[in-house]
């Protein structure tokens, strides 16, 4: 018995530091970073768990957190007229922000839900000021990481207006292939702009293609 529990704990703590390296890893993509400074980042890193459904925000509250996401997927999605419009997936390496809520302080206007079991580390404010004062250079890391999750989301509308449902779909099928074995049909639906009906004429006519 004891001897399941140490493997469990060892486990557990690999686990751990893989999701640590996941994180320190996609920031030294962007700075290099010292060992003191990466030792301040895994020491103030809260790593939380998720079940399928759990809500990180809803419409109308003020966004206080900003997560990187290291397993699973979060859903961004706003209520129109009693029906969820899908407007975003974020996956494994991606940031999720609430950005004129988080930064101007305003109610959201959508809901951020967790559509898998995922694994997400979680940040605030006051975590993000007292790195700033130690270390100045995560000012940086910050501000580019904001262009990056602005310029993606100025992307993802963009395509609303350029690009047919039938393209949106073939997008997200070569992006993020992963999403149609795990995610409800309907929220895929959602995100392209379509009734799930329509969604089967398009995969339906994929397939005619092929």
């Amino acid at each position: 018995m004891f001897a399941v529990i140490t493997i469990n704990n060892t486990a557990k703590q690999k686990r751990q530091k893989k999701m640590q390296e996941k994180l320190l890893n996609y920031f030294l993509k962007i700075v290099p970073l010292s060992k003191v400074e990466i030792e301040a980042i895994v020491e103030t890193m809260s790593i939380k768990h998720y079940k399928k459904g759990a809500i990180l925000l809803k419409e109308g509250q003020i966004s206080t957190e900003v997560y990187f996401v290291l397993e699973g997927c979060v859903r961004q999605y706003f209520l129109i007229d009693g029906d969820e419009k899908t407007n975003n997936f974020f996956t494994e390496e991606q940031w999720v922000i609430s950005m004129n809520s988080f930064s101007q302080n305003k109610p959201s206007n959508h809901f951020l839900d967790c559509c898998m079991d995922s694994a997400l580390v979680v940040g605030n404010r006051e975590k993000e000021e007292n790195l700033y004062k130690k270390f100045p250079k995560f000012e940086t890391v910050s501000r580019k990481v904001m262009e990056k999750v602005f310029a993606e989301q100025q992307e993802i509308m963009s395509t609303y207006t350029t690009d047919t449902p039938e393209q949106r779909y073939l997008k997200l099928l070569k992006s993020r292939p992963d999403l149609f074995q795990k995610l409800p049909q309907y929220q895929i639906a959602s995100y392209i702009g379509v009734k799930p009906e329509s969604l089967s004429r398009i995969r339906k006519r994929i397939a005619e293609y092929k």
